[in-house]
């Protein structure tokens, strides 16, 4: 990771026509080689915003600026998508994000709908890629657990209007494997950010900042 911005967020909101404010201005600068995730309530603002830095939605105001091999399906190549399993679907997810070589890759909740498992295994090969293709990653979750497993930064947000509201750390060394997942500093992080979670989805979210 460098201090090199790959994403730079300045006061970038959303307003929809009917008036109803989907994203209060968001000052967000995420680094080149960071993984950062988007965790926080339905609502929040978390796909909006996304979708402002992939260039799919425009901001009200303010600015934004061998795919099969790498994730394990080179034998399933003439297979069709229907005839692999949820896991290997979202692999193939994965791969068509891959084969142009980004140097950025947006994941809007890709594993959810995978039994935890799967989910688990896929969170691993996700960062064997983020490290060997050098990616900068942004992921979207409603999973506490899988924003520690995965990220350098989780970024809190709150919703009506989407905000965030809270930043949180997770300094712990890559690879992270299995047994990270019972460690005493894992807990320790997921009891922060269900705190923050919690805070920003409860009746006093409204008396929380935006950032």
């Amino acid at each position: 990771m460098t201090d090199a911005p790959a994403v730079e967020i300045l006061s970038a909101e959303k307003t929809y026509p009917n008036g109803t404010q989907a994203l209060l201005p968001v000052n967000l600068q995420v680094r080149e080689g960071e993984l950062l995730t988007l965790l926080g309530p339905s609502g929040c603002g978390k796909s909006t915003l996304l979708k402002m830095i992939a260039g799919l939605l425009p901001a009200s105001d303010g600015r934004v600026h061998e795919a099969l091999q790498l994730v394990g399906l080179d034998k399933f190549t003439h297979h069709l998508p229907r005839e692999l399993s949820g896991g290997m679907q979202m692999r193939v997810s994965i791969a068509r994000g891959l084969v142009t070589r980004p140097q950025l890759l947006l994941m809007d909740e890709p594993f959810g709908a995978l039994d935890e498992i799967t989910r688990n295994r896929l969170d691993g090969e996700l960062l064997e890629l983020w490290q060997q293709q050098k990616l900068t990653v942004i992921f979207v979750t409603h999973s506490i657990h899988e924003a520690v497993f995965l990220s350098q930064r989780v970024v809190v947000m709150a919703a009506r209007p989407g905000r965030v509201v809270d930043e949180l750390l997770i300094d712990e060394p890559y690879p992270r494997s299995a047994e990270f997942r019972v460690s005493t500093a894992f807990s320790q992080h997921a009891r922060r950010l269900q705190d923050s979670l919690q805070r920003a989805s409860g009746s006093d979210a409204d008396l929380l900042p935006a950032r």
